[in-house]
């Protein structure tokens, strides 16, 4: 009997330190929501592929970037690209991982989504609170026939810093130039729209356009389907109206020269092509080049490369692009030979 518990001791004596290796082994990081639909998807196949788990905190840009400068996290996550001076600075890398879309969504009765079409000029002036109401005549002009309702709009933005904001701001910064000179571009600006709520994450946005009868917001495109927010059509830079999908964002982001910046941190906003969709940007990742915990590192870069290779399909059910092979390819060679093993 002595025996058959001492071996029942032992064997779970060995179950509890294989669970705490594999524990210990998670690969942490933070930051950007706008890619986290993604990233757990990639995390749960690569849990059941390698026993290795991603513990990811869906916290905002600004979030990930002082979390990762803390050294609390393996890699940080930002769609507002941190500049090249600030990478030296910092000694980090910079890759981008995923590229999507921030699309403009709004709560009306009666409206499916695309249904309401906006330029990005009428659209800059719904945010800046100039066009504070639905039936407004530059929103009428732009939909004929569609029975607009004399309703206060209510603009929903992120209350944290964020690199969705940073994004859409961009956006609103190239298509209206009194956007750019009283607001300007940033993971975190003034809102000037006088009817105005804020929400913590994609989440936070999502839920509250939601709720907000007459309610505009902004979020990445995953949050929008997710939660059945109906999205507003958008008049590209050629004059073409598109709608939100993977092949308008992949439309965007061809022939990007993503090496002729510093740190890749290019901007995919309002870019020429008649199938591109005007809010477009790419998720990025932050690491050391020079990491406290090496063999962490390296874990990381090895869950990136088995998602680049095995996850583009997931990518595409929730609407993302994933990265062309030959991008994926010069990142590894260029950028990930310069962290140290």
């Amino acid at each position: 009997m002595n025996s058959i518990i001492r071996k029942f001791t032992v064997a779970a004596a060995s179950a509890l330190a294989m669970v705490s290796a594999a524990h210990a082994a998670d690969i942490t990081g933070a930051g950007a929501t706008f890619p986290y639909p993604i990233y757990a998807k990639w995390a749960e196949a690569y849990k059941k592929s390698t026993n290795i788990g991603l513990n990811y905190q869906s916290i905002g840009s600004s979030g990930g970037i002082r979390q990762i400068r803390a050294k609390t996290v393996t890699f940080g996550g930002t769609d507002a690209p941190v500049s090249g001076a600030e990478l030296d600075k910092d000694g980090m890398v910079q890759f981008p991982a995923i590229l999507g879309g921030v699309v403009p969504v709004f709560n009306l009765d009666g409206f499916k989504p695309g249904e309401l079409k906006v330029t990005g000029e009428v659209l800059a002036d719904i945010f800046m609170g100039t066009i504070s109401k639905w039936n407004d005549a530059r929103i009428a002009a732009l939909n004929p026939g569609k029975k607009l309702p004399d309703q206060s709009i209510t603009v929903v933005h992120r209350a944290d810093g964020s690199g969705t904001t940073f994004i859409f701001t961009d956006y609103l910064s190239e298509v209206s130039s009194a956007w750019k000179t009283k607001v300007g571009k940033g993971a975190a600006v003034k809102w000037p729209a006088a009817t105005s709520v804020g929400g913590k994450g994609n989440e936070g946005v999502a839920g509250n356009v939601g709720r907000v009868k007459g309610a505009i917001g902004y979020v990445e495109y995953a949050y929008a389907k997710k939660n059945n927010i109906p999205h507003l059509q958008l008049r590209n830079l050629d004059g073409k109206y598109v709608d939100p999908d993977d092949k308008t964002f992949a439309a965007a982001a061809a022939g990007a020269d993503w090496f002729s910046v510093p740190g890749m941190g290019i901007s995919l906003v309002n870019l020429k092509g008649a199938d591109s969709w005007p809010i477009t940007g790419a998720s990025f990742i932050l690491m050391y080049k020079n990491p406290t915990d090496k063999a962490m590192s390296q874990e990381a870069l090895k869950f990136f490369d088995w998602s680049f290779k095995n996850g583009k399909q997931m990518a595409l059910e929730l609407d993302y692009v994933p990265l062309p092979d030959v991008l994926t390819k010069a990142i590894a060679e260029k950028v990930w030979t310069q962290i140290a093993k």
